[in-house]
């Protein structure tokens, strides 16, 4: 058997264009780089990276029990190539959206942030959400910035704790809600945590995650969950889902930037048994190609989902 409340929504993958300079944008956030493979034959580095102190939600746990990861992804020599520019998700064609940290003051964390240097889409003062931010990071993903305490409480806070940072989740554009929302609750195990409803401006949030229920908790009036970490924002826009064939882009087609998402499961062979059972499409079963220990599945718009071996689950772990 497979237990779903034991999944856990392990990392999001990004392709980059320079390691050094993503690694030090991602370490300047709070997180470090717990986990490196290289793969010299095929020309390739991938760089895991986490909340990994003391204050974080899960301190010195191997990789794959462990939610809110990021995955960069480097390709030898795009460094030095000048037409080599990752796709953020956010221009035509659009699927990808952000990921987002949510920090402790969010007026002195932007702040830090402008003072190293780094750019951004939203600032706080801009437009009317005063309450988040979007920062961009080397290879222009967008970066949401949110609060974990109410934002007019730290106005005139000057400190930031980087270690208490999240990587609270990460925003994919989907074209049907209802077949989105089925496929992560009946198939990944993930629960519905909150909706965000905006008819104004015809389009809907839907947070999803393992663990616990959302509490009723809220800093700023909208994020309830903004001390967790490894969430899946689904975003959508209404009318999306009459229109004919596919509406958004999986990363992994041209012009390639976000790549998948990756859940980590207690037991590898039989959470793609149950996986089957259920119908998925399948990108790459495990018996496929050379790599054993990894699958992917589609979702309904074909975003890639990587299935891992939590390690901790292993017979014999030492984790």
């Amino acid at each position: 058997m497979t237990d779903p409340t034991k999944y856990l929504f392990n990392h999001t993958m990004l392709r980059v264009k320079d390691p050094k300079k993503s690694v030090a944008f991602y370490e300047h956030l709070g997180m470090s780089v717990i986990n490196k493979l290289t793969f010299p034959e095929n020309k390739f580095d991938l760089y895991f990276l986490a909340y990994d102190g003391p204050k974080s939600a899960s301190p010195n746990a191997h990789w794959t029990n462990r939610q809110g990861l990021i995955e960069l992804t480097h390709n030898h020599g795009t460094e030095s190539d000048p037409n080599y520019h990752p796709h953020n998700g956010n221009k035509d064609p659009q699927g990808f959206g952000h990921v987002c940290v949510s920090v402790d003051n969010i007026q002195a964390a932007c702040q830090r942030i402008e003072d190293a240097g780094y750019r951004f889409q939203k600032k706080l003062s801009d437009g009317r959400m005063r309450h988040i931010a979007f920062a961009l990071d080397p290879d222009d993903y967008w970066v949401e910035i949110i609060a974990q305490n109410p934002v007019d409480e730290t106005e005139s806070v000057k400190e930031t704790d980087p270690t208490t940072y999240r990587m609270n989740h990460t925003m994919i554009r989907v074209k049907d809600q209802k077949k989105s929302l089925d496929f992560y609750q009946e198939v990944m195990g993930m629960r519905l945590l909150r909706t965000h409803e905006n008819e104004s401006a015809k389009f809907n949030l839907y947070f999803l995650g393992y663990g616990p229920e959302a509490g009723d908790k809220s800093a700023n009036g909208v994020n309830p969950t903004a001390e967790r970490e490894g969430l899946l924002e689904l975003t959508w826009n209404y009318g999306t889902e009459a229109k004919e064939g596919k509406v958004y882009h999986d990363g992994n087609a041209e012009p390639q930037g976000f790549g998948h998402v990756c859940v980590s499961v207690d037991d590898l062979n039989k959470a793609c048994e149950r996986m089957e059972e259920k119908g998925v499409e399948w990108k790459k079963r495990l018996t496929d190609g050379r790599m054993k220990n990894v699958a992917f599945v589609l979702d309904p718009d074909g975003y890639w989902i990587e299935v891992i071996q939590n390690e901790f689950y292993k017979e014999g772990s030492k984790y």
